[in-house]
């Protein structure tokens, strides 16, 4: 379990973490989600002892990182991929690491087929794609077999196979009692595995629920949905009873404020054919940027086109 309380961290008269407080179970895959610069990487950094806190704590399995005694064998990180000398290989890499905790070879040449790399176990890693890199730091998170896992955009550089690997892997050490944390930027992929969501944005906690729970935030969640042959009258009684109405191309209308069921009656009511009925299912995507749209840092600026 990692337990995060009140944590706070300050870079002068920068606040890039405020006062964040959210556990991260095990059991589960927990997805860690914000916009860049709301204090994700800190969090994660100060979690493993890599950053001290301005204020507050965080514990894995009860304990300050530091006070670990086998860090390997209780929680696995990966916060870059490419933080490995690029002299070494990757098998000369894991094995340095295995010595410090008494992991024997075994283990190692086990995480290597693990995570693909046997046919490249013994090149240098200088010359790995981003894609080989990060399966060498998800092999080194595997590497002590620990309860908790925490990973920093996991799936980045991942090839599809790749992508779909670590999807199910994750999955499997969730299943097995295991504590997964990890953050992406991929809403699509995270929706695959995660089963809960913590948001952050500006430093501050934004949502901490279950993945479901937090999809059906979207403010499109429950829309419905309809195709049918009369869309301006159907749009017409629809408004009449107070509900929202928007047109999708020329025969689909968005409904909010009634049920599909309603919707459907009111069309045969007004002897009107609905070739299509559905309620929208919000998505993470969808979700996430109505939480984060006041705590977006960097915000692109609207298409100019090409000045011709």
């Amino acid at each position: 379990m990692i337990e995060v309380t009140d944590l706070t961290k300050r870079y002068g008269s920068t606040t890039a973490v405020d006062g964040l407080t959210f556990t991260v179970r095990p059991g589960a895959v927990t997805g860690f989600l914000g916009p860049n610069g709301a204090g994700k990487s800190t969090t994660m950094r100060m979690i493993v002892g890599l950053a001290r806190p301005s204020a507050g704590s965080t514990r894995v399995n009860g304990s300050r990182y530091a006070e670990l005694r086998a860090p390997l064998q209780e929680v696995g990180v990966m916060l870059d991929g490419r933080s490995v000398h690029p002299g070494r290989t990757a098998y000369g890499h894991l094995m340095a690491l295995a010595r410090t905790h008494g992991i024997g070879r075994a283990r190692v040449l086990q995480v290597i087929e693990l995570a693909g790399l046997g046919s490249v176990a013994r090149r240098r890693v200088g010359g790995y794609s981003l894609g080989m890199a990060q399966r060498l730091g998800i092999a080194a998170a595997l590497l002590g077999d620990p309860p908790t896992l925490i990973l920093d955009e996991p799936v980045n550089g991942l090839d599809p196979d790749g992508v779909m690997w670590i999807r199910n892997l994750l999955r499997e050490l969730a299943d097995d009692g295991r504590t997964v944390f990890l953050s992406s930027h991929l809403m699509h992929e995270l929706a695959e595995c995660a089963d809960r969501v913590v948001v952050i944005g500006q430093g501050r906690l934004l949502a901490d629920d279950d993945l479901d729970t937090v999809m059906a935030r979207s403010a499109r969640s429950g829309v419905v949905r309809v195709r049918s042959t009369d869309s301006a009258r159907l749009a017409g009684a629809a408004r009449g009873v107070g509900a929202t109405v928007r047109a999708v191309g020329t025969d689909v209308l968005e409904i909010s404020g009634l049920s599909a069921e309603a919707v459907g009656a009111a069309a045969a009511e007004l002897g009107i054919a609905v070739l299509e009925l559905s309620t929208v299912a919000g998505t993470l995507e969808e979700a996430y940027l109505d939480l984060t749209a006041g705590a977006v840092e960097y915000r692109s600026g609207a298409t100019t086109g090409s000045g011709r």
